[in-house]
C-alpha cells in the first residue's frame, strides 16, 4: 500500500497533498484565478508554475501529488518534474481516469471535460497515463463516481482494475455530488474474487459540505485511505471569500482563512491525506500552516454552523464559472 510511506513520515505536512487541478490547464472553477495565474496561461507558463509548486511542496514536507487525465497536462507536467529529480523517491503519485479533457487549452470551451466510465475509456486512458508516468504511478482512481456509475457494476472493468492492482498500482475512486455517501458505500461492497477492489476513496469534504463524513469514516474503518479534495470549496473558504467565523478564527491565530479550513478537515480522525489546490507558492505556504493549527471543541462548534444542505452546496458549485 503506497500510503504506508506517509505513515512513518515525521513532518506534519506529510498528510497534506498537492492537487494539480488548478495548474494543469488554463481554465478551472476556483475563484479569483485572474489573481493567481500569469496573464499568459501558455503550456510553458503553467508547466513552470506546476514545477515551482512541486518544488516548494516537496521542500516543505508534502509527499502526495494528485493529477488526473482531465487536468489538462497535469500528468505531463508531473512526469517532467519527476524525471528531472531522480533523487525524489519518497513521494506517492496518484492520478485518475474517467474524464477526458476537451477544452483545447482554452478557458471558454463549451465543455471542459467529458465523463465516461466505460472499459474502453479505462483502457485508453490507462495507456496514456502509463506513457507519461510509467512505474512512478502508485494510485489510479476512477474519477467522480456517483452511485449510478457503471463503474460500480461492470465486472469486466473490475477484473481489469484488479489486474492493475496485482501489478502493484493501488485502485481507488473519487466521488462528487450530493450522493457521495451512497457512492462510497456502494464502492465498499465491490469485490473481485472475494477481495475488496478499492483501497482509497477521494471525496469532497469541507466546512460547508460534510455529508460524506459518516461514509468516509466507514471507509477508513474498512481499511481504505481517505483523501479529501476541495477542502476550501473552490475558494469559498479562503481569503476574503471565507465566512466571518472562519476569518475570525484565522485572525485569532494570525493565519489565513485557508489554514483554518484545511485544519478542520485534518482534525477528522478518518482523514488520511487532505489536498491543497494551491495555484501559487504563497497559497501553498499558507495552506501548510493548517498542519500545526489546533481547533478545540469550541472552535469546531462555531464552524459546524456553516454546513449547507448538500443539494444547495452542489448547485452552487455547478454554477461556478470556468475561468
Amino acid at each position: 500500500m503506497p500510503f504506508a510511506r506517509l505513515a512513518t513520515a515525521t513532518t506534519p505536512t506529510a498528510h497534506i497533498g498537492l492537487g494539480l487541478a488548478a495548474v494543469g490547464r488554463p481554465g478551472y472553477i476556483n475563484l479569483h484565478r485572474d489573481r493567481d495565474l500569469p496573464d499568459e496561461r501558455s503550456v510553458e507558463a503553467l508547466r513552470a508554475r506546476t514545477h515551482e509548486l512541486l518544488d516548494a511542496a516537496y521542500a516543505q514536507g508534502v509527499r502526495y501529488f494528485d493529477a488526473a487525465r482531465s487536468y489538462g497536462r497535469s500528468e505531463e507536467f508531473l512526469a517532467g518534474w519527476l524525471a528531472a529529480r531522480p533523487e525524489v523517491q519518497d513521494v506517492v503519485i496518484g492520478s485518475k481516469w474517467g474524464y477526458t479533457y476537451t477544452a483545447g487549452w482554452t478557458t471558454d470551451a463549451e465543455a471542459h471535460e467529458v465523463k465516461d466510465h466505460s472499459l474502453g475509456t479505462y483502457e485508453r486512458q490507462r495507456a496514456e497515463t502509463a506513457a507519461l508516468l510509467g512505474d512512478r504511478l502508485d494510485l489510479y482512481q476512477i474519477h467522480s463516481v456517483t452511485a449510478d456509475s457503471p463503474a460500480l457494476t461492470d465486472k469486466e472493468l473490475h477484473a481489469r482494475l484488479a489486474a492493475l492492482a496485482a501489478e502493484g498500482v493501488s485502485v481507488g475512486l473519487s466521488t462528487s455530488g450530493p450522493g457521495q455517501a451512497d457512492a462510497i458505500r456502494a464502492a465498499l461492497a465491490v469485490t473481485v474474487d472475494g477481495t475488496p477492489l478499492f483501497r482509497t476513496v477521494q471525496a469532497t469534504y469541507n466546512a460547508l459540505e460534510t455529508s460524506a463524513g459518516p461514509a468516509l469514516a466507514e471507509a477508513h474503518d474498512a481499511g481504505l485511505t481517505v483523501i479529501v479534495k476541495e477542502a476550501m470549496a473552490n475558494g469559498r473558504l479562503a481569503g476574503t471569500e471565507a465566512p466571518a467565523v472562519v476569518r475570525e478564527i484565522a485572525a485569532e491565530e494570525g493565519l489565513g482563512s485557508d489554514a483554518v479550513s484545511l485544519a478542520l478537515v485534518l482534525h477528522q480522525p478518518w482523514a488520511g491525506v487532505v489536498l491543497s489546490g494551491a495555484a501559487t507558492v504563497a497559497q501553498l505556504s499558507g495552506n501548510l500552516h493548517a498542519a500545526v493549527l489546533g481547533l478545540d471543541e469550541e472552535r469546531r462548534a462555531r464552524l459546524d454552523a456553516l454546513v449547507e444542505e448538500p443539494e444547495a452546496y452542489w448547485r452552487h458549485r455547478a454554477a461556478l464559472p470556468w475561468s
